[in-house]
């Protein structure tokens, strides 16, 4: 059988730095890609582009990864920005407009959907949600990822992959308030911070975890991700 091809959603950077250039940039950490590939899939960068065309882009793909990045913009659901939120952007609108896009045509295809730590969050907006915009204890110190324990609830779709308590790579300083429409929080952290959601009524997986899968070896929920978009 062909390796199904799965879309990762990039950063969008006004300016990044190689060799003798800076320039701006669509970039991702290697670790999407070869997670991906290392749950038995082929991985292609999705830039940011014109939300329109979201529906035809992932017309082209099996499945789909909103990756992890910079707070969402607290417009968004509502709210105004902490002091602690990062700053908004011309650019980090342009990202997030795309990908929620994405997963509003995601969830309308009944296209595979799996959102790490911003695509988590991401998936819980679109349907509606909150996002509490900080808390402490989950990004230990700037630029390192810490670990926690993560449990996950019986009788979810992210319980049948991971059926046990898992400490998990995690850097992140937001998380799920309100879950969004549909929505059920299928893991936590021993501090009560939603670590997983799910949509059990979508046909197809959907899915946002709040940790880093793509910072350690556990392929499990990525390996997921690439049997649906098998099927």
């Amino acid at each position: 059988m062909d390796r199904p091809l799965i879309g990762i959603s990039t950063y969008l950077l006004d300016e990044a730095r190689w060799g003798d250039w800076r320039l701006p940039a669509a970039l991702l950490p290697a670790g999407y890609h070869r997670l991906v590939q290392r749950a038995g899939a082929l991985a292609v960068l999705l830039p940011p582009d014109a939300p329109a065309r979201a529906p035809e882009t992932l017309r082209r793909l099996d499945g789909l990864v909103v990756a992890g990045g910079p707070d969402l913009d607290p417009a968004r659901y509502g709210a105004a920005a902490d002091a602690r939120t990062d700053p908004v952007t011309p650019t980090s609108r342009k990202r997030d407009t795309w990908e929620l896009a994405l997963i509003d045509a995601a969830l309308a295809a009944e296209l595979p959907l799996l959102g790490i730590c911003r695509g988590a969050q991401l998936l819980n907006v679109a349907r509606g949600g909150t996002l509490r915009q900080h808390l402490d204890g989950h990004r230990e110190r700037p630029g390192v990822f810490g670990a926690h324990e993560v449990k996950p609830v019986p009788g979810t779709r992210l319980a049948a992959l991971l059926p046990e308590a898992v400490t998990v790579p995690a850097y992140h300083h937001q998380a799920v308030a309100d879950l969004g429409d549909g929505l059920v929080a299928s893991a936590y952290a021993a501090d009560g911070v939603v670590e997983a959601l799910e949509l059990p009524e979508a046909r197809s997986f959907a899915l946002g975890v709040q940790w880093h899968p793509e910072m350690g070896e556990d392929v499990r929920v990525m390996a997921g991700l690439v049997a649906a978009a098998r099927g």
